[in-house]
């Protein structure tokens, strides 16, 4: 659900990609909405970096820096880089599917649990 809210807030509510997530995020992770109105200057590539405010806010989320790495790496895959400027010279996706990129992959890890449980089950998925 929180995947579906995020992309209907980039869409009906016009926010940015920052304000998105944490829109999409609000409910299930108690995000108020002042953190969202200020997430506002996150937008067109202001987030730390230049990094995509999609993409930044979803990091922030997180606490465990493996989870960190994992989203990150896994964002790049599809975006091609992490920071706006570079993602929309390379046109490979959009922003609204930046939105819906980053939190599918915060949902994903959010429901997954711990990363050290997620790589453990991998290692065993492979070894049979």
């Amino acid at each position: 659900m929180p995947v579906k809210k995020s992309v209907k807030a980039y869409k009906d509510e016009h926010l940015n990609g920052a304000q998105s997530v944490l829109r999409g995020f609000q409910d299930v992770m108690e995000i108020s909405d002042e953190k969202i109105t200020a997430a506002k200057k996150l937008g067109e590539g202001q987030a730390p970096s230049g990094k995509c405010g999609a993409l930044h806010v979803a990091l922030e989320l997180l606490h465990d820096d493996l989870e960190k790495k994992e989203l990150s790496a896994t964002f790049v895959q599809k975006a091609g880089a992490e920071d706006c400027h570079s993602i929309r010279g390379m046109k490979k996706i959009s922003c609204g599917q930046c939105v819906e990129h980053a939190a599918s992959l915060l949902a994903d890890i959010r429901k997954q649990g711990d990363v050290m449980s997620r790589i453990d089950t991998a290692g065993k998925k492979r070894r049979t």
